[in-house]
Formats: C-alpha cells, sequence, structure tokens
C-alpha cells in the first residue's frame, strides 16, 4: 500500500490547524503563479466557475448625464401619515448627527465612511423585510405579487453593495459591530411589524429617508470638490465597485460617490412611488429598472 508524506498545516502558514496535506499539494502549491492557476483549474473546476460567475441581481447601470443630474428633493406632505414618517426621518437624522458628531468639527475621510458604514446596515434592512412580508402574504393567500418583491429584493442588495464596497475602505471595530447588531435587531422587529400593518407608510418613509441620503451624499462631493478630503481625490474606486456599476478602470472614489447617490435617488423615487400606489397594484419599474 502506497505511503504519502504529510506535511502539518502551520508549516506553510495556515496558523492554528493540526492537519496535513500531501507533499505533492505542497509542491503544486510551490510552484509559479501560472502554474498554480492552471492546476487550480485542473484540480476545483466547479470552485473556479463559481468564482467566476455573477449572482447579482439586475440593478440600473447610469449615464454619466444621469450621474450628474441627481438632485435634492423633497416631496410635499399631503396627509397625516405622510407628515409623521417626515417627522420621524427627521427625528431620527437629527439625533443620529447629534450623536455622531456631524453637526461638530470637520467630516473628513474616515468619518465619512464610518457614517456611511452604519446608515448603509440600516438602509439595507427595509427592502428585504418588505419583500420577505410580500412574498409570505403571496403564499397564504395564494395570489400573486405584481412584481413588488424583486424590486424590493434588488434595492436591499443594492443598499448592501454600497455597504460592502464601503468596507473596503475602511474596516469597522468592536464597538461599531455591537452597535449595528443592536440597531439591527431593534430596527427588523420594529419594521416587520410597521410593514404589517401600514406597507404606504413604511414606503413614505423610506422615500423621506433616501431623501436625506441623497443630501448627505450631496454634501460629501461638495466636500470632496471643495478639497476638504485629499484622500477621496486621489483614490481610486474599489474593484468591487468598478465591476458592480461597470465603471471605467481608470474610476475614482468621487465617481463612486456619484453612482451611490444616483442609486439613493432612485430608492427615494421608487418608494415615494410604492407609497402613493394601491399594494395591489403592478409594479411599474422592471426588473434593473
Amino acid at each position: 500500500m502506497l505511503q504519502r508524506t504529510l506535511i502539518p498545516l502551520r508549516s506553510i502558514g495556515i496558523v492554528g490547524s493540526r492537519r496535513c496535506l500531501p507533499v505533492s499539494f505542497v509542491r503544486m502549491c510551490s510552484t509559479s503563479e501560472k502554474d498554480s492557476e492552471k492546476n487550480w483549474e485542473l484540480t476545483h473546476p466547479r470552485q473556479r466557475a463559481l468564482e467566476k460567475a455573477d449572482y447579482m441581481m439586475t440593478h440600473p447601470i447610469w449615464t454619466t448625464e444621469e450621474l450628474n443630474s441627481v438632485e435634492i428633493t423633497h416631496r410635499p406632505c399631503e396627509k397625516l401619515s405622510d407628515y409623521i414618517a417626515y417627522g420621524s426621518v427627521s427625528l431620527l437624522r437629527f439625533n443620529f448627527d447629534l450623536f455622531s458628531g456631524y453637526f461638530f468639527g470637520t467630516m473628513d475621510e474616515s468619518k465619512w465612511l464610518t457614517r456611511i458604514c452604519f446608515l448603509e446596515t440600516v438602509a439595507g434592512v427595509p427592502g428585504m423585510v418588505a419583500a420577505m412580508v410580500r412574498h409570505l402574504h403571496s403564499l397564504r393567500l395564494m395570489t400573486r405579487d405584481h412584481g413588488w418583491i424583486h424590486t424590493l429584493l434588488e434595492e436591499a442588495e443594492n443598499e448592501r453593495m454600497h455597504l460592502l464596497t464601503a468596507l473596503t475602505l475602511k474596516k469597522p471595530g468592536k464597538m461599531f459591530r455591537a452597535a449595528v447588531l443592536i440597531t439591527q435587531g431593534l430596527f427588523v422587529n420594529f419594521w416587520f411589524f410597521a410593514y404589517l400593518v401600514s406597507p404606504n407608510f413604511c414606503h413614505r418613509f423610506v422615500g423621506y429617508l433616501e431623501e436625506e441620503a441623497v443630501a448627505t451624499y450631496t454634501k460629501c462631493l461638495k466636500q470632496l470638490d471643495a478639497g476638504d478630503l485629499p484622500l477621496f481625490a486621489k483614490m481610486p474606486a474599489p474593484d468591487i465597485a468598478i465591476k458592480y456599476w461597470k465603471m471605467p478602470k481608470d474610476a475614482q472614489v468621487r465617481d463612486l460617490l456619484l453612482a451611490i447617490r444616483a442609486d439613493e435617488g432612485h430608492h427615494r423615487d421608487v418608494n415615494h412611488g410604492f407609497a402613493s400606489q394601491h399594494s395591489d397594484a403592478t409594479n411599474p419599474w422592471g426588473p434593473g429598472k
């Protein structure tokens, strides 16, 4: 019976493991980069196919004209629920700005990334929860959803991609992660019951929330253009952003901020539109629209 010589994983840099690998595998890993790539293709064809696949949902790809034409807008309140939604958003923003230091001192690159990361962890919740509620409603009543679920899931993933992109520029600490954990636990449960009671109110709330998001990113862009964010001015856009928004290879962080702001403007218009429709109406926004 053939005996294979085994080498501990610790000896090749994998700390904390007592497992061993065949010498042949270690030799394969020590070959040139080109040979390693070829060997990986041969020995792990399924894994390589998964890495090359694109599992992202459809989403708008903005033209230069669309990116530069996003404006800060506000939909006037028309009924009591609108006033409550707008008042709630205004109160939440004021308190968050107060406790996060947005009102005091200068917003540098680090503060902006911290703010963006935290807000995007919250912004990814409403679309996912709303899609889940509508999905369960469709199953329970055995009726069609009329296309809302797809758009809501696209919104949730889009906000998550904003977060993942920001995380390539700054890694949060333990306190930040704890704050996100607590906030998400509270907000997810609140939003679930709120959407069961009044979907229209929830979409109006998100519409006003996205109005604030557009204003926030616009302020960041103005600071960048004024020369107050020199690190952002020279920083290339992360690869994940270039792939997701199909940007030029030489795209900068400014291009990334424009794309995120355009996304937020789109979510603003979609949610205000949903809030003005009956929940059984057909979704006017097709996939990626």
